[in-house]
């Protein structure tokens, strides 16, 4: 077997300081080593996130221990192991869920933290798989317990998460409810799979849940704002209704009249994906491993890629996700 060459340095994408896109830079740094229960990948492709936005802003630091580099998801070859890695094997296609570290050409990640490349999806393509995936499956699946046949709501619809619970909310067999912001988003979800699309600029997601369910209202609520949202969403929720939040993008305060949680025996509950343990992230990937990924095969999931962008034009990409034209992901070409 050939030994990949590897360099001794490699171009990154860093922050300057916290600011607008024009902070991040491009710069030279030693190829980082993989350490026990890790692989270096030689990255193809890094998915960028919300979370990178907010890290540039100086609002998300890395957790502890991890790069400043931001970039939360990559996909590549595996050029080098560490010590008690057995799998995935040295030259095998895969991706990754990072804690930070994507936007670089290679990157050192718990092996655990991989997973291959599904059937029918390119290399590069794959960037745009974990972060989305995972954060579906964690909050969906297992945080909200979405069942065949039930209702869900997803607030975003057309970004990247948004179109990830789309598709694996429908392989599922569940009703699909989504809101975003203008008609051409509104119709790509629906090309998507998506039962019903609310415009929330031209009408109230409430009352417009409430009749595409005949009053019962949505069974799960994914929401990505926050805010006001949270009192909204449980006045859109079906009794026993689930609402889980995982990003505050409309505010990180509300107020919430808690008798209509009683009422309905709602459960609200929320998390984050970054900061969470290895084991916890090699836990999880494990079950997408599982329960998803033999889904690109059976159902033909396709990730949905709204532009790409070569490394050094990172802040371009960040210039187009602040923008909110997008559906789907951003990737960055390393």
């Amino acid at each position: 077997m050939n030994v990949p060459q590897i360099p001794a340095d490699m171009t990154v994408v860093e922050i300057r300081e916290p600011g607008a896109p024009q902070v991040l830079r491009t710069a030279q740094r030693p190829v980082p080593a993989p350490a026990r229960g890790e692989v270096l990948i030689r990255v193809a492709a890094a998915g960028v996130n919300r979370a990178d936005i907010l890290q540039r802003k100086g609002s998300y630091p890395p957790p502890a221990g991890a790069s400043d580099i931001p970039g939360l998801e990559v996909s590549g070859e595996v050029v080098a192991r560490g010590a008690e890695v057995h799998e995935p094997q040295v030259g095998a296609k895969v991706c990754a869920l990072l804690a930070g570290g994507g936007y670089a050409q290679y990157v050192a990640v718990p092996a655990v933290q991989c997973l291959p490349v599904p059937a029918g999806v390119s290399v590069e393509d794959a960037a745009a798989l974990p972060e989305t995936y995972c954060t579906v499956w964690l909050n969906i699946f297992e945080r909200a317990r979405l069942h065949s046949g039930e209702t869900l709501l997803v607030h975003g619809g057309a970004s990247g998460i948004g179109t990830t619970a789309i598709v694996l909310a429908k392989a599922w067999g569940a009703r699909v409810i989504v809101t975003a912001g203008t008609a051409a988003k509104c119709a790509a979800c629906r090309e998507l799979g998506a039962d019903f699309a609310i415009n929330y600029r031209e009408g109230d997601f409430v009352e417009a849940t409430q009749r595409a369910t005949d009053g019962k209202g949505a069974d799960v609520i994914l929401d990505m704002v926050g805010g006001d949202y949270v009192a909204r969403n449980v006045a859109a929720s079906a009794v026993d209704g689930r609402i889980t939040l995982i990003a505050l993008q409309g505010g990180a305060k509300a107020e919430l009249d808690l008798r209509a949680l009683l009422s309905k025996r709602l459960t609200l509950s929320a998390s984050t994906l970054r900061p969470q343990p290895i084991e916890s992230k090699g836990r999880l990937v494990a079950a997408v491993r599982e329960r998803v990924w033999p889904l690109f095969v059976s159902r033909g999931l396709k990730p949905v890629i709204h532009a790409r962008f070569p490394l050094a034009e990172a802040a371009a990409a960040h210039r187009l996700m602040e923008a909110d034209t997008h559906i789907g992901k951003i990737l960055l070409l390393a």
